[in-house]
């Protein structure tokens, strides 16, 4: 007998309500909440292909272990014990940086991803840790720190009532929007245009985001800083700066204004292929704007001046007044974030605590690029990665020059993966330990909801039981915490009762907590939940800006009163509260810190620099998401294949046809592909998807592996990185094109 059970959906940042049809354990079929607070019934296909995601034939079911060179099945606890056996020996002998942790990008989307990690990384005490954030957003993180004192204070923009959005190296049609958690991102962005605002998109790709926009602007790729540093010289030099408010909580205003003078539209705008008229008017309009913000996503990220343009954004948003305003760039208030703080000075924010060991990279936010991982396994001496650990985390296509990270991963001397399917890199392992499918599995969204265009609270238990067999995510990561720290075999519930504990004991010390001066263990008693997860979010619900304090607040949060709303609570729109968020030393906005201006000189010789002939960018396709789903039937097909993009004029020139064969070369070699000729993609750039290549024999993927593609990623070796966040360059590199036979 069927029945409806709900379910937040893990696939993308929009975190959309999802109905379930379930017939008993199988789930039939998979519609939007339309009693959803956030998501208010919104669906794409991602979420409509739930059910098939979640029975997919290829995702494993019990864990695997490597004997005689092969992975074969075993049971949890010998694959529990391997691990405690294999893993200690290495860290007592070598230290503790001979294990390295790669944390993928699914572990955001998991409840499991987000609580662990912090405790096994305690517990290994390793500094090689690497993670998706370099090749994604780690320069909005170091943006955001230099000027906020905190990484994890990004600004987002108000899109239910701003007046102007410039958006730039995005494409939220078909990505639901990223660094910005906004359910149905479309149709967002139709209301702002119905009401009468402005829409202008800059993207080297007409893409179906820029389709809707009332200009259009079809940058150069790699150039958004120069655009937003011209766009920011405009505005001082005709005196459209009006920071309003702000005026009191900054300094280096002024430095700003200096350090820009020469990135006039004259000079910039021919290194962007923009019209000088053009930037100006540009910059008229978003002064002009009765509130505007300013959002630029991966595209503008994952370029040379990744960590500049990402500035540049907080820059146009501080001195045109936008910024913790309604109406332009605010800080959502999570329901887990800490309860916040008095205004004050913070510890701030420090880049390159230390270094690693082959490349001297510099930590940023504890982490190092993925993009060195192989030459830390590879290069012999003291501390070189020996032992490796990956969670939700595919790098041999994810990362620049897969090729040599796969030779790497074989002279590993131990190798665990957290990982349902047996990939391109989990493939490697010597233990394999696979999550259940995500109907088993409870969700909240600890890291989307800091990044919500509403402030809102939603929880969901799992819609069916997990099968016989199949451990929870949770426990998983429990358990592994525990291998590692030398506590094999404890109760998985004592690393939650750990950290519940340890978090008690630092908030009844706090003379802010609402729970200061009480007894930690009587606190802890009154703790709700099923298990140990759920404990911890009651805790964090309790602790958070929304809660009840343990009593202090009667109408506060709690699991049990999220539990009573399972179509989540809506907590308002955002608000202003720069002063809560304000961390740096100096307790002000640092508009211009010190390793932004050693960094400007290299934008400056960039505006001597000759623009390469031909550059490529990746690009995004709304069934997929990285290198994710290209295992499931209903989104791998149609119009989202590894095709390379061309425009007519430069496929004549170079003797391309339409679906024949073309070799592309970079710094790192060389792949083949399909040549799609589109003039949705601009002249001198070309165009082809990230996260394919599913061609690595011993993977278990039968569906990527019929339609394999290419892996863009290979054309990189790893060298080409943003300085300040250690972001590989995925776009706007150059290439060479030459038809295949």
């Amino acid at each position: 007998m069927s029945r409806t059970a709900l379910r937040i959906c893990p696939l993308c940042e929009a975190t959309c309500g999802l109905s379930l049809t379930l017939d008993g354990s199988r789930v039939t079929g998979a519609r939007g909440d339309a009693d959803d607070v956030f998501s208010k019934g919104f669906i794409c296909p991602k979420g409509a292909s739930f059910g098939e995601i979640d029975g997919d034939p290829d995702r494993l079911t019990a864990p695997l272990v490597r004997r005689g060179g092969e992975l074969v099945e075993a049971t949890w606890d010998e694959a529990f014990d391997l691990v405690a056996a294999r893993l200690r020996p290495i860290v007592e002998q070598h230290g503790p940086n001979a294990v390295g942790v790669v944390l993928g990008n699914p572990n955001v989307h998991t409840m499991a991803g987000a609580l662990y990690p912090p405790a096994l990384l305690g517990a290994l005490r390793t500094r090689n840790l690497f993670t998706a954030s370099t090749l994604d957003q780690m320069p909005k993180h170091v943006s955001s720190g230099l000027l906020f004192g905190d990484p994890f204070a990004i600004p987002v923009p108000d899109l239910d009532r701003t007046g102007h959005l410039l958006l730039l190296g995005a494409n939220p049609l078909e990505s639901n929007g990223s660094l910005c958690t906004a359910p149905d991102f479309p149709g967002r962005l139709r209301a702002l245009r119905r009401r009468g605002g402005t829409l202008t998109v800059v993207d080297p790709r007409r893409t179906r985001t820029a389709a809707l926009a009332d200009r259009y602007v079809a940058i150069r790729p790699g150039t958004d800083a120069l655009l937003l540093a011209a766009l920011a010289q405009v505005l001082f030099a005709e005196r459209l700066t009006a920071p309003g408010p702000l005026a009191e909580k900054l300094d280096g205003l002024d430095q700003v204004a200096a350090a820009i003078r020469e990135f006039t539209p004259e000079k910039v705008g021919p290194l962007c292929d923009v019209a000088p008229d053009d930037i100006r008017a540009m910059a008229r309009e978003l002064a002009a704007a009765p509130t505007a913000a300013v959002y630029g996503r991966i595209g503008s990220c994952t370029v040379e001046h990744g960590t500049l343009a990402s500035w540049l954004v907080d820059v146009l948003n501080t001195v045109t007044g936008n910024l913790d305003r309604p109406g332009g760039a605010l800080f959502p208030l999570s329901a887990t974030d800490r309860a916040p703080r008095p205004p004050g000075p913070g510890k701030g924010f420090a880049l390159g605590r230390w270094h690693s060991r082959v490349g001297a990279h510099p930590e940023v936010k504890s982490e190092l690029p993925l993009a060195a991982l192989a030459e830390e396994i590879e290069t012999p001496g003291d501390g070189r990665i020996r032992a490796l650990i990956t969670s939700a985390a595919n790098p041999v296509l994810s990362a620049p020059d897969g090729d040599r990270l796969d030779r790497a991963l074989a002279g590993l001397d131990f190798m665990v993966s957290v990982d349902p399917y047996l990939n391109e890199t989990a493939l490697h392992a010597d233990v394999v330990l696979p999550p259940p499918p995500p109907a088993q599995s409870a969700h909240f969204d600890f890291a989307f909801n800091g990044f919500a265009v509403r402030n809102q609270v939603r929880y969901t238990r799992p819609a069916v039981p997990l099968a016989e067999g199949r451990m929870d995510e949770c426990e998983i990561h429990a358990r592994l915490v525990l291998a590692v720290s030398g506590l094999h075999g404890a109760d998985p519930d004592a690393v939650d009762a750990m950290v519940i504990e340890r978090t008690l004991a630092k908030a009844v010390t706090d003379p802010h907590a609402p729970v200061h001066g009480q007894d930690p263990e009587v606190l802890a008693a009154r703790l709700t939940g099923q298990n140990g997860p759920e404990r911890r979010l009651d805790l964090m619900l309790r602790l958070g800006p929304y809660g009840d304090g343990f009593g202090a607040d009667p109408d506060g949060l709690t699991l049990d009163r999220v539990l009573a709303h399972p179509h989540g609570i809506d907590l308002g729109p955002l608000r202003p509260r720069l002063e809560q968020v304000l961390r740096t030393r100096s307790g002000r906005i640092e508009l211009f810190p010190a390793p932004i201006a050693a960094d400007l000189p290299r934008l400056r010789a960039a505006l001597a620099e000759r623009p390469a002939s031909l550059v490529l960018v990746g690009r995004r396709h709304l069934r997929s998401n990285n290198s994710w789903l290209h295992n499931i039937p209903a989104l791998n097909g149609g119009s989202n294949r590894c095709t390379l993009q061309i425009h007519p004029e430069d496929a004549a020139r170079l003797g391309l046809a339409d679906g024949a064969g073309v070799r592309i070369t970079a710094d790192g070699g060389t792949v083949e592909a399909p040549v799609e000729i589109t003039d949705s993609v601009r002249e001198g750039v070309v165009s082809l998807p990230h996260g394919w290549g599913h061609t690595r024999p011993g993977s278990r993927l039968a569906v990527a592996a019929a339609s394999p593609g290419v892996n863009v990623n290979q054309l990189l070796d790893g060298s080409r990185l943003d300085p300040l966040s250690g972001t590989a360059v995925l776009n706007g590199f150059p290439v060479a094109l030459a038809p295949l036979p």
